[in-house]
């Protein structure tokens, strides 16, 4: 691993689908950070608790430990500071995805299927650093 790729932002894809979470990872890493994934909410939790990444790309609908169920336990202590990028592939009317942007940690949302230019700008807004203002 190089510096550059060392000191870039850590994205966890937290997905059911083996073929969404390859796409989605690499997309992140097309952009310039790094990945890890998880299969599902629990996985998700873990790995979110241990790598504390910069930025979660979160399926709402998986099976078993899903992700609103996730969503809930990551608003709560340190994990609370973690941005999360909600990702459906579920219809969603305007006002429960309004609902799901009210979430203290979900900073956008995007539906499936996902469109590899504007999740390269989302990445690009929530972690590229913002240039200092002109003085």
């Amino acid at each position: 691993m190089t510096l550059s790729e060392a000191n870039a932002k850590l994205v966890l894809v937290i997905d059911d689908d083996e073929d969404v979470r390859d796409l989605l990872t690499f997309l992140v890493k097309k952009e310039g950070f790094r990945a890890d994934t998880a299969v599902d909410g629990e996985d998700g939790y873990q790995k979110a608790a241990r790598l504390r990444p910069d930025l979660i790309l979160l399926d709402l609908m998986m099976p078993r430990y899903g992700g609103f169920e996730l969503l809930r336990q990551l608003q709560s202590g340190e994990l609370a500071r973690i941005p999360i990028v909600v990702v459906t592939g579920r219809y969603t009317d305007r006002s429960t995805a309004e609902m799901i942007l009210q979430e203290s940690n979900v900073v956008d949302f995007l539906e499936k299927p996902i469109k590899a230019n504007v999740l390269g700008a989302a990445l690009g807004r929530l972690l590229r650093p913002r240039p200092p203002e002109a003085a």
